[in-house]
């Protein structure tokens, strides 16, 4: 019985070492999914300017094409166009 004394100490043990670590983990893991969030990965970023690209194009080809429907109405008042050009700040 002596023999088998260790062994049988060391088999619920095995759990607390693993739960153990996972409480030691947890912090780190935690603070890592906190700096995830708040940053912003390079492929995220050209993602966003490329949807803010495309928006602005859109709204330039809109407007230019208001000012071309304009300007075959009214060829004398016509003008340079000089509206939102997209990529323009």
């Amino acid at each position: 019985m002596r023999q088998f004394l260790p062994f049988l100490l060391v088999l619920p043990l095995g759990g607390c070492v693993s739960t153990a670590a996972s409480i030691v983990k947890a912090p780190f893991q935690v603070a890592g999914k906190a700096v995830d969030w708040t940053t912003t990965s390079q492929e995220e970023s050209d993602r966003n300017y490329g949807r803010k690209m495309r928006k602005e194009e859109a709204r330039e080809g809109k407007e230019r094409r208001e000012w071309e429907k304009q300007c075959r109405k009214r060829p004398d008042d016509c003008r340079a166009y000089d509206g939102f050009v997209a990529g323009r700040r």
